[in-house]
């Protein structure tokens, strides 16, 4: 079992599975052991943990919280010569923290016994087999049928049957759900990278998602949220929006606040979910939160919402996993048409995400107002292009592979652009940090004079967005800075744009679409840009060091 080395060093030792005996996890062979088990999440009392259970002379071979938690489980199992099951229960009070744990003793051979306490877990199954994974994607070539086990209940499995059982021991029944995503679309499907079919898939996924909510029928195309729960009166008596996510999710809705406020007319506030509930937010009356997930597991995200739960004001989640702990606790939920999304960079579920925001947008607008009739409809004729624009800088990847012969060697580079163009290099920028471990900094132009310019040299490229043409002036003046100081400059750009750029440099040619919906082709070509990068310098694309999927850890 491989996990994010949270407590210790990844090394064969601490690594899973732990024991409840004294031995080490040396690989050396089969452990004889009454106990054992895997486990993931924090338990964040493990220190006091451990000296009690040193106290009752057990010895400690590793670093980990996890072994911690197995030689507690074993200690009630023997002092009170209970069933797992009880055991489990009678551990699960005792930790703090965040566990999906999974544990097997050699008294009850062909059982595997798990807990849960808000880390993910999903149980698969078919006729012979069971399975215990983190995320849907992970057990697709084998079953759709998945249980989802809910926050401190635990389950006796062994091979086809499940049984649940509350923290007090008493079993307790659960639904199967049937996931819509088929095996195919966690596989290859013949695409060298997870990564590279994802971003060939976006055209179609957008698409896919539009249709979800766009009712065909109607003579305006209307946008029908009625899935999510949300209702028009209750859009209405929306006064603010607080966009709360991590990482890709968050530069999601930092574009999203973006063309909020520029067509929906309505204040926007966006929150790194790791620092929402750590300080003191004063949330207005009538907001709502919306919460971006992909997997719908992120625990930053999770708490963040429970957060804004407590003081009274509703969320929104948009994710892409159905039966996710996120969209199990929003009041509401927008759910995007991705499919599985196997590669740790996100490229298609983070277009998604986008485009069910550009869609409330358009609701938001009509429902307060801010948008008539004429001009939402201008604004949906948009969005129905963005697939075939997608499609477009697709198939220009041998573009960018180019361009990305001439970033070989740079250690360090720079992304400039104003207004969404800034938000949108935001992605781009931690693309290229994720899986190229290139350092790069994205800088709205204007702070460049700032501070940043000092780092500019020969040795440091620069890549511009240029997609915003009231700003196309104001752009062209910061890349000609940049070039003074002999920096490499090259230019992604709005077809439209292209003969009114001042300099002359490399550029990259966008496909037309009105300038608040340029996020969408600008940043596939980022994406190829990082992802041609990391296959330059010969890294693992889909898996990046340190990293993964679903960060389940605070």
């Amino acid at each position: 079992h491989t996990r994010w080395a949270t407590h210790g060093a990844p090394s064969q030792t601490n690594a899973h599975p732990h024991v409840s005996g004294n031995c080490t996890n040396s690989g050396s062979g089969v452990v004889e052991s009454e106990v054992v088990g895997v486990h993931n999440g924090i338990v964040e009392n493990y220190q006091e943990l451990k000296a009690k259970m040193e106290r009752h002379d057990y010895r400690f071979y590793s670093e980990t919280d996890t072994e911690v938690l197995i030689k507690l489980v074993d200690y009630y199992y023997k002092k009170y010569k209970m069933g797992p099951i009880d055991a489990l229960a009678k551990t699960i009070v005792r930790v703090r923290g965040s566990y999906a744990l999974a544990v097997m003793f050699s008294d009850h051979p062909g059982k595997i016994f798990v807990a849960r306490k808000e880390s993910p877990m999903i149980i698969g199954v078919n006729d012979k087999e069971s399975f215990i994974a983190s995320d849907v994607p992970a057990i697709l070539a084998h079953t759709r049928s998945v249980y989802y086990i809910g926050n401190l209940e635990m389950a006796e499995i062994s091979a086809g049957d499940v049984t649940f059982y509350n923290l007090d021991g008493d079993k307790i029944t659960k639904e199967v759900t049937e996931i819509e995503w088929d095996a195919e679309a966690a596989e290859k499907g013949g695409y060298e990278h997870f990564m590279m079919k994802e971003i060939h898939e976006q055209p179609k996924v957008v698409l896919d998602t539009l249709h979800k909510y766009i009712n065909e029928e109607a003579d305006t195309r209307a946008i029908d949220l009625s899935a999510t729960g949300l209702t028009e009166d209750m859009i209405k008596q929306t006064s603010s929006v607080y966009i709360v996510a991590c990482g890709s999710a968050w530069h999601v809705g930092m574009e999203a606040q973006y063309v909020l406020e520029e067509l929906a007319d309505i204040p926007v506030r966006v929150e790194l979910a790791s620092e929402f509930r750590y300080r003191k937010n004063r949330l207005q009356k009538d907001s709502l939160v919306i919460v971006i997930s992909q997997s719908g597991e992120t625990i930053d995200t999770l708490e963040a919402m429970k957060t804004a739960r407590k003081r009274g004001i509703p969320s929104l989640a948009i994710v892409n996993v159905k039966g996710s702990s996120i969209a199990l606790t929003a009041n509401y939920c927008l759910f995007t048409n991705a499919g599985p999304e196997i590669a740790v960079a996100s490229t298609k579920a983070y277009t998604c995400q986008l485009t069910v925001l550009y869609l409330l947008t358009v609701k938001l607008g009509l429902c307060n107002r801010k948008l008539s009739k004429e001009n939402a409809a201008a604004l949906m004729k948009q969005l129905q292009k963005v697939p075939a624009a997608c499609n477009e800088v697709i198939k220009k990847k041998k573009e960018y592979e180019e361009l990305c012969n001439n970033l070989a060697g740079a250690e360090s580079l720079f992304m400039i652009g104003r207004g969404l163009d800034y938000y949108t290099l935001l992605e781009g920028s931690l693309k290229l940090k994720e899986i190229s471990y290139i350092h790069s900094e994205a800088y709205a132009s204007g702070e460049l004079k700032h501070g940043p310019i000092a780092l500019i040299d020969r040795s440091v490229p620069v890549i511009a967005a240029v997609t915003q043409g009231h700003l196309l002036h104001k752009e062209s003046s910061n890349i000609k800075e940049v070039r003074a100081r002999n920096a490499r400059a090259f230019v992604l750009i709005k077809e439209e744009y292209a003969g009114q750029l001042i300099q002359k440099v490399p550029m990259y040619l966008l496909p037309d679409l009105d300038d608040d919906f340029m996020t969408f082709p600008c940043v596939i070509a980022l994406q190829w840009i990082a992802y041609y990068s990391a296959c330059q310098r010969g890294l693992n694309v889909d898996k990046p060091r340190n990293l993964a999927k679903v960060v389940t850890v605070e």
